[in-house]
């Protein structure tokens, strides 16, 4: 698929089936991620791929446990994949997707923000020409917080100096792939001197 098209084509999903996606895809996916620019090409991101729909689940829980709805009043997400800013009966920051990616980053490193969100970002375009849903997910730094977080972790052997930076998740889109969006005018220039 042409790179601009597949860009176009891709969504943030928030609603998904309980079909599983393949391990292969999922390992295709994260192969992606590897592949990212890196700040300095120093490759310090690390990427775990929860391929396990209870996991995953528990996992989206823990994420969405302390969301201040009260930060982002006044935003508005989408009546066709809402978010758990629109609807607050949402109780899974993973929108039941059976699989997720969580990046880590170092730390201590000024530039794991933007590495990580770069991981992500090749991995939802994988995933979409894949032909598998995805959405990026924040809130990484607090899910994991907690002695439950802690637990799994360590379970994981992730180095303590590491912190989870986002999310993508995985799965099949429940109900129709959603349309594109227009784009709104006055967001990009080109200057020439």
């Amino acid at each position: 698929m042409e790179l601009l098209k597949l860009i176009r084509r891709r969504r943030s999903i928030r609603r998904y089936q309980e079909r599983q996606i393949s391990r292969t895809d999922m390992e295709m996916v994260i192969e992606a991620g590897l592949y990212a620019p890196n700040a300095g090409g120093g490759q310090r991101s690390m990427i775990v791929g929860v391929h396990n729909a209870e996991l995953a689940g528990r996992v989206g829980r823990m994420n969405l446990a302390r969301f201040d709805r009260s930060r982002l009043a006044g935003s508005y997400v989408s009546e066709e994949q809402p978010s758990n800013i629109d609807d607050p009966s949402i109780q899974n920051g993973f929108y039941g997707a059976p699989s997720v990616c969580i990046v880590f980053g170092q730390q201590d490193f000024f530039y794991s923000v933007p590495d990580a969100f770069c991981c992500a970002e090749n991995m939802v375009l994988m995933a979409s020409a894949l032909g598998i849903s995805s959405c990026i997910v924040a809130r990484g730094e607090d899910t994991f917080d907690n002695k439950e977080g802690e637990a799994l972790l360590r379970e994981w052997g992730i180095p303590q100096n590491y912190i989870a930076r986002c999310f993508v998740l995985l799965g099949y889109v429940s109900g129709g792939y959603p349309g594109e969006k227009p784009r709104r005018a006055g967001r990009s220039k080109i200057v020439e001197g």
